[in-house]
């Protein structure tokens, strides 16, 4: 079975779309599980969650980041397959992507990764470029060994995530990137391109693109320094 885990916080906005794409009958339901991992959410994330047939996972008031949040959902999981994606995705294909995620996923192969565009109707030029420069780029790390995969959407054998004990808690960015860079030292990682992820270009837009480069290239040398924090010090979500 496959567990998709959906960390939220105020996703109200974007939520439904993924929930109505997940259970539009396109795929079997009852193949997979959708685990919704809630930080604090104080508008309508939960009583949207809670029109589906997802299992939700809450915050006890305690604090929280985006690897917590990860690891509460998947300790709830029942997969044996680990799918981390966030609120404002939506699949391409979502049957091709069950259908790899199940060819590709085997013996050797302990994690995927899949290129991943700003969704069609809010693409810009700028868009185009960013993207299609990144998705090459971490297509030819993950070729060269080194482990590399797109926060918005990681595949991982459970037991692959159980031997590395999750997502570094500590990590309050970079945290997706960490993970799969310890998982390529203990098994393959394959890069996925025949089905897309779109996502939303709220971050790109409120930071821009130069200021996204500079945040992931100081959180990244954080993990490869090894370091017990990431440059982030705080979850700051852009609604």
């Amino acid at each position: 079975m496959i567990s998709f885990i959906i960390p939220t916080l105020n996703e109200e906005k974007l939520l439904p779309t993924l929930l109505k794409q997940l259970f539009s009958g396109e795929v079997d339901s009852s193949h997979f599980e959708v685990i919704i991992s809630d930080g604090g959410s104080t508008d309508g994330t939960l009583q949207i969650a809670e029109t589906f047939p997802v299992r939700v996972v809450k915050n006890n008031n305690e604090p929280e980041n985006i690897p917590i949040g990860k690891n509460r959902g998947a300790k709830i999981s029942s997969g044996d397959i680990l799918v981390f994606i966030t609120a404002d995705i939506v699949f391409d294909n979502l049957k091709l992507f069950i259908e790899t995620v199940h060819t590709k996923l085997k013996e050797k192969t302990v994690a995927l990764t899949f290129p991943v565009k700003v969704i069609a109707n809010e693409r810009r030029l700028s868009d185009i470029v960013f993207h299609g420069f990144y998705n090459r780029y971490f297509r030819f790390i993950n070729l060269i060994g080194i482990g590399f995969g797109r926060g918005e959407c990681q595949v991982i054998k459970r037991d692959t995530f159980n031997e590395l004990n999750g997502f570094r808690e500590f990590l309050f960015a970079g945290e997706d990137f960490d993970l799969f860079l310890r998982a390529g030292k203990v098994g393959k990682i394959k890069y996925c391109n025949n089905s897309i992820i779109y996502e939303s270009p709220r971050r790109y837009r409120k930071i821009g693109y130069l200021g996204i480069i500079k945040l992931w290239t100081r959180n990244a040398l954080s993990v490869l320094q090894n370091k017990d924090s990431s440059f982030s010090k705080k979850w700051e979500p852009i609604r």
